[in-house]
């Protein structure tokens, strides 16, 4: 098989005067999160924020400010105005009033407003016991929380008002919906001014209660886990509307079947209108609506409008501009890549459509303008420039692994400024007016850097961004750029794995994949190693980008070193390629994806130094649908597998997840048959160890159970290991037990 692209890097290069013999070993505590050690060996951080155009550096000791490096405050300081030990840590701090020397503390049960200029204690609340969800908004620092199912509202003189009081395992106030989809990540939405606030209404009455267990009880019980399995019944969802100074609740005039979707709920800057994405349970059809917040009226017809034979999918909500309160940028992947897109708000769509370019159709409107044409995906909208009247956003517009920091003119004809370097991975923080942004970025061969950059100097894009590869723009200098780190390797004197990237051609024949590979430490071509394909390979997830060691995971070092090679692919359907790349694996999920996956194996094994008789696969969640799928499709290929959380059948998977990329049982009866794990589980042959969190609400027990019982009767022998009260990840010190539980497996079966 060609390879092409292929990117090499020596990560983490140790001193060169070191020999094999005298380099340090890692431990699991070193690089997994939960470990002991594991921030020791992390590169260095630097917590900043901004004070309006003020660049702030946070320590757990101070702040400082970062243009004139003077000194703002100490933990210490700030708790002698308080007269109490409440500040433990700086970097906890944020400071919400520009000009105003205000720091911001919140406690489990108390906010706190510390003026360090006055050197008095500005503001402080109480939180009530229990409260959670917490929303502040710190114009009118009013409070919104729920306790249990309820939603509360706390007014800056401390009087609390109980919005709700039917709030019950049926009806929820207050909490995400949708069990977090569709960028859905809260339940309580103030205004830019605090004087209303959005809340959605839940009514899951419909929905069965998965039998969650406590074991914690003397005698074991049960808990309500409200499970939407697709196709079956579902949640209703609503949006209300507290206006605080009237002290009345309106309902939005939704006269939409119950089963849609309410999504990406945008405050007008002045208050006056809520809009809301509408979606249709089938998820093909996407509508903008704006809404009166006094009355609740929903708008006589649609924004805009969008559709897809296969689905849509909202995500982001809208951004108004700071100059033009009547337009807004939203983001939408209409022309297949993820883009934005200036919306003028006072136009709506005209009824006409047409065929996009990921296979879909889009309305056509007036009222849209692309703002950030080409082959890519934008990852992230950052803010504004208002001064230039610019977009500021990051994408991988040089090359699908690079994430990088872009501007784009918001006028009719597109025009892109690249602002930071054109290669590696890189987030932005930016200013209060738009002007600068701090850039944490890192690459295959640079560890850590932190810079302020200037949002109106760059390099113009001329053709296509991708000619922008390389360029990067001083970090000092005349231009106003400013190094604040360059973090040294934290692994110098460790014996570090080579790990290089690359790219492979997909099952199509045409489309590029990309890789990571690992090799042993110490390793030596002559010799034949076992190996282990890590796998994700769904919707949402991607394994392989151009930061740090590729964006290699701890565990992936820890096997390097006991011998492994590793192996990384992500196949058709992963994150951040395109719609179309996205879709490949509409209605069929597990086909595609496996097929890429096995022309990854197919170049793994044309290594010379790879053992194919031993050769494991691992992976979590959709991993682990991939990861059984795998060892019960080609059980001549793969010896051993560790399978986390999987998804055996998903007819058992939630409704909102399962039935945009699959439909429902009903209208896809042959793809759910045939990506169903169920009767696979007689052509396991290998040693398949299958570890669930008993507890896991995500890929409810029942997945793995019904396996492991399909397994009994076919007369195959699986392993299953518990994390009784887990959910679907382990987190803490039980992620460093289990990733010896999953090295010991591949050490005992495979090595």
């Amino acid at each position: 098989m060609k390879r092409t692209c292929v990117i090499l890097a020596a990560l983490l290069a140790t001193t060169t005067t070191m020999t094999a013999q005298t380099l340090k070993s890692f431990t699991l505590n070193d690089l997994m999160a939960g470990g002991s050690t594991f921030w020791n060996l992390q590169p260095e951080y630097m917590f900043t924020t901004w004070w309006g155009d003020v660049p702030v550096k946070l320590t757990v000791d101070d702040a400082t400010r970062l243009d004139t490096d003077t000194q703002l405050f100490t933990a210490e300081s700030l708790n002698a105005i308080v007269g109490e030990q409440k500040v433990r840590a700086c970097t906890a701090l944020t400071m919400p009033y520009p000009g105003e020397t205000i720091a911001m503390l919140q406690l489990p049960r108390e906010l706190i407003l510390i003026d360090f200029g006055k050197g008095e204690v500005a503001w402080r609340a109480d939180i009530a016991e229990g409260a959670s969800e917490l929303a502040w908004n710190a114009r009118s620092r009013n409070l919104a929380y729920c306790i249990g199912a309820d939603v509360y509202v706390q007014l800056p003189d401390g009087t609390r008002r109980r919005l709700t009081t039917d709030g019950s395992d049926d009806i929820v106030y207050g909490h995400s919906v949708s069990r977090d989809e569709f960028g859905i990540s809260k339940g309580l939405f103030w205004s830019d001014d605090g004087t209303r606030l959005a809340f959605y209404r839940k009514d899951q009455s419909r929905i069965p209660s998965y039998p969650q267990v406590d074991i914690t009880k003397r005698i074991a019980a049960t808990y309500v886990d409200k499970y939407p399995m697709a196709g079956c019944e579902s949640e209703d969802v609503s949006v209300l509307i507290y206006d605080v100074s009237a002290q009345t609740t309106t309902t939005l005039q939704n006269p939409k079947p119950q089963t849609d979707y309410m999504t990406n709920l945008s405050w007008a800057p002045d208050a006056q209108t809520l809009y809301v994405f509408e979606l249709n349970r089938e998820q093909n059809h996407m509508q903008l609506f704006a809404y009166d917040a006094a009355t609740g009226t929903k708008a006589a017809a649609p924004i805009l409008e969008e559709k897809h034979p296969k689905y849509v999918e909202p995500l982001h909500t809208l951004a108004f501009l700071p100059w033009d309160k009547t337009k807004a940028i939203m983001q939408s992947r209409r022309d297949n890549w993820n883009h934005l897109y200036l919306i003028d708000l006072n136009k709506h769509v005209y009824p006409e459509w047409h065929n996009a370019g990921g296979g879909g159709t889009v309305s056509n409107s007036r009222a849209l303008t692309l703002l950030t044409p080409g082959d890519y995906e934008v990852r992230d909208f950052v803010g504004f420039n208002r001064k230039a009247r610019t977009a500021i956003f990051v994408a991988n517009a040089t090359h699908p692994l690079h994430h990088t920091v872009w501007s784009a003119a918001i006028a009719a004809k597109p025009k892109l400024q690249l602002l930071s370097a054109g290669e590696g991975v890189h987030t932005a923080s930016l200013n209060d007016s738009g002007t600068q942004l701090i850039d944490t970025y890192s690459s295959p061969t640079v560890a850590r850097q932190v810079a302020i950059l200037q949002t109106d100097k760059g390099q113009a894009s001329k053709g296509s961004p991708s000619s922008l590869m390389g360029y990067a723009p001083p970090r000092t200098g005349k231009a106003g750029a400013k190094l604040l780190l360059d973090a040294p390797d934290p692994w110098a004197g460790y014996a570090v794995p080579e790990i290089t990237s690359g790219s492979i051609k997909a099952a199509d024949g045409v489309t590029d994949l990309y890789y990571r590979l690992i090799k042993p430490v110490g390793f030596d071509p002559a010799k034949k190693y076992p190996a282990v394909v890590y796998v994700y390979g769904g919707p949402h997830a991607h394994n392989v980008q151009a930061s740090r060691g590729y964006y290699f995971r701890g565990w992936e070092i820890y096997m390097a070193q006991r011998g492994y090679v590793i192996f990384v692919l992500d196949n058709r359907g992963s994150e951040h390629r395109g719609l179309k790349f996205e879709q490949a694996t509409f209605r069929h999920l597990g086909d595609q994806e496996m097929a890429d996956q096995m022309q990854g194996v197919e170049f793994l094994l044309s290594l010379p130094w790879v053992d194919a008789d031993r050769l494991g696969i691992h992976g979590w969640s959709f991993g682990g649908f991939m990861t059984t799928n795998l060892m019960c499709s080609h059980p001549d290929v793969f010896k051993v597998g560790v399978a986390g959380g999987p998804v055996i059948d998903w007819k058992y998977y939630e409704v909102m997840y399962g039935e945009r990329y699959m439909d429902t049982p009903d209208e896809n009866p042959d793809g759910y048959a045939a990506s169903s794990l169920l009767p696979k589980a007689k052509n396991l042959r290998g040693r398949l160890q299958i570890i669930l969190g008993y507890n896991d609400p995500t890929c409810v027990p029942q997945h793995t159970l019904s396996f492991v019982r399909a397994c009994i009767d076919a007369g195959t022998q699986p392993d299953l290991f518990l994390y009784p009260g887990d959910g679907h990840n382990m987190f803490g010190t039980d992620q460093v037990h289990l990733h010896e539980r999953i090295t010991r497996y591949f050490d005992d079966h495979l090595k």
